[in-house]
């Protein structure tokens, strides 16, 4: 055999056999691409900008300003008995992801049409990789808060420990949700323009410029529905200790980004044989 053709390999791409959510192996085999995406996404955020990776610090603290001046001073808006900056700054940082993560991760399919047709990929590591890659943005914000509770002389209690926690239900919700409106922004382009308004609209039916408290009694289990508020409220908790944990609505959350998560899954695997036809 001729030592050139020793040296070849073939990879054989074969119809999937039964099913499953998530082709583990095939995610570890393609683990450099996915390292590669996510550094991708980082360096295409901040290349050939003046501010660089100060845009991650100046979206959430000009909204800190701006809703401490509107909410905080002018509507009175209650905020658990610690300044208001403090208040809408702990809501803003996972909101600020979550947001962020959605609307890179919805759009990441459709960006990358051409990179669909051409070559083969676990599909479902694009808008993964939209949702890691935002983690950068959230760890430098999460910096900036750490600064403005010490300006404030505001040490956070105990129930930072489940920080962690919480953190990985922010993460699997923005996966959750990016995962289900990825496969249907694929094929229906609406998804994507009215995302900025959902997106919006979410904010307002989260308690990022109020607390939860003011959502009447009998409302709080639909509420909670809304996996974000788990989170906000939980992040209020474990860094300013307004309030004892709120693991009802972090039961609740979770339960409802695990069904959105298998569901999207799912729903994904079964859409991603005809991406590269409608991309």
């Amino acid at each position: 055999m001729p030592p050139a053709a020793a040296n070849r390999f073939e990879v054989v791409i074969e119809p999937r056999r039964g099913f499953s959510l998530v082709d583990l192996a095939e995610l570890h085999a393609y683990r450099d691409l996915f390292r590669f995406l996510v550094w991708r996404q980082v360096k295409v955020r901040y290349a050939q900008s003046a501010i660089g990776i100060g845009w991650a610090v100046i979206q959430p603290v000009f909204s800190v300003l701006l809703f401490t001046v509107v909410f905080g001073k002018l509507a009175q808006i209650e905020s658990d008995g610690v300044p208001y900056a403090l208040f809408s700054f702990a809501a803003l940082v996972p909101w600020t992801y979550f947001s962020n993560a959605l609307t890179e991760g919805v759009g990441s399919l459709v960006s990358e049409a051409n990179m669909l047709r051409k070559v083969y990929f676990p599909r479902i590591m694009m808008p993964l990789s939209a949702v890691v890659a935002k983690l950068v943005d959230f760890v430098i914000a999460m910096g900036c808060l750490g600064i403005v509770m010490l300006a404030h002389r505001h040490l956070p209690p105990w129930e930072i420990v489940f920080m962690p926690l919480l953190t990985l239900l922010m993460v699997a919700a923005a996966a959750a949700v990016s995962i289900w409106l990825t496969a249907l922004a694929v094929q229906y382009r609406d998804v994507k323009h009215a995302l900025s308004f959902v997106v919006q609209l979410g904010m307002y039916a989260s308690p990022v410029v109020y607390p939860a408290s003011l959502i009447p009694e009998r409302f709080q289990l639909l509420y909670a529905l809304n996996p974000m508020v788990g989170v906000i409220e939980g992040f209020r908790a474990c860094l300013l200790g307004t309030q004892p944990m709120p693991w009802g609505f972090f039961l609740v959350g979770s339960a409802v980004t695990a069904l959105l998560l298998v569901t999207g899954l799912a729903f994904f695997r079964k859409r991603e044989t005809v991406f590269a036809d409608v991309a």
